[in-house]
């Protein structure tokens, strides 16, 4: 009797211990559902592109300024958390001011900007708390980088805007990648150096080719809702030696980095890695138009992580 009794006033405690349990794993997991639509939304994936370049920048220039690649924790924090919210300013830029035009493309009508999984306001809520945080760390990166962060923004999200009117905007694109470098240079150097002039150029230009091999796939969706784009301007044939054109002249870019900046061997043979890659890009994408995807990421990632790690051998 005294065991059925206990029994039932311990159940209800049991019943809403397991109530508190369930609502944790429900917010839990909605959390996690969450952080990844965002990781969709800015396609976090894609920061292969951009950061290998903003830490040679400042690999080099802390070896240049001190024979010392080695730049310091407080940097590289601040200059991944730069790099970062950057990009998730640009993304979320990008992806709020497309809707109209993401909703109509078969191939992007599934983000999450698109079908509802991140709403509007959480959207702008993202690119503005971004926006701040860029604006923050580059307060505590040092005075040029402070004043160069609103005119990096401005940049930045201009993208979206200027493929409305001119198809010119891979080159936009490209320039918006290849601020990377300078900002690297900036944080440690505190001014801008020819040879990051000249690294940023090759980035801009390797950009704007892949992104240029990437639009191939949305000629017809261009032409039909009259956005401008290099491929739906000139077409496929055109673009390629347009794209290809784009890829000798970062190759080139990149090869003067090296000479300005004194470096040796393995500087060197990073751009000569590049040459062979970015010719490997052109070879799928000429070969079969399906395994674009394959050549935008595959390739490019390793591009980018060969690079920074034959420069870090070059000042090892």
């Amino acid at each position: 009797m005294v065991f059925e009794l206990e029994n039932k006033n311990t159940t209800p405690i049991v019943n809403e211990k397991l109530k508190m349990r369930n609502e944790k794993l429900k917010q839990t997991s909605s959390i996690k559902k969450l952080l990844s639509d965002f990781s969709e939304l800015v396609m976090f994936k894609h920061s292969v592109f951009s950061l290998p370049f903003i830490f040679i920048a400042m690999i080099v220039a802390s070896y240049l300024e001190s024979g010392s690649g080695w730049f310091g924790w407080r940097l590289l924090f601040l200059g991944t958390l730069a790099a970062v919210t950057a990009r998730n300013f640009a993304m979320g830029v990008n992806r709020y001011l497309d809707r109209d035009i993401d909703v109509l493309n078969p191939r992007t009508k599934n983000r999450p900007s698109v079908d509802g999984r991140v709403s509007n306001a959480q959207m702008l809520t993202f690119t503005v708390v971004n926006a701040l945080l860029f604006i923050i760390v580059a307060y505590f990166v040092n005075t040029l980088a402070f004043q160069l962060s609103l005119p990096i923004l401005a940049v930045l999200g201009v993208y979206t805007v200027f493929k409305r009117f001119s198809s010119l905007a891979h080159l936009i694109l490209g320039l918006s990648l290849g601020l990377a470098p300078i900002a690297g240079v900036v944080a440690v150097l505190g001014d801008v150096t020819l040879w990051s002039l000249y690294l940023a150029m090759g980035v801009m230009f390797w950009v704007a080719g892949f992104d240029l091999l990437y639009s191939l796939q949305d000629i017809a969706f261009d032409k039909a809702h009259k956005l401008h784009s290099i491929p739906s301007k000139y077409g496929a044939k055109k673009t390629m030696y347009i794209a290809r054109a784009f890829h000798v002249l970062s190759v080139f870019f990149w090869a003067l980095f090296v000479c300005e900046a004194n470096l040796g061997l393995w500087a060197t043979s990073a751009v000569l890695f590049s040459a062979v890659m970015l010719s490997y890009e052109h070879y799928i994408v000429n070969k079969d138009f399906d395994k674009i995807d394959k050549a935008f990421f595959t390739v490019n990632g390793y591009l980018g992580f060969v690079f920074i790690l034959l420069i870090i051998l070059e000042v090892w």
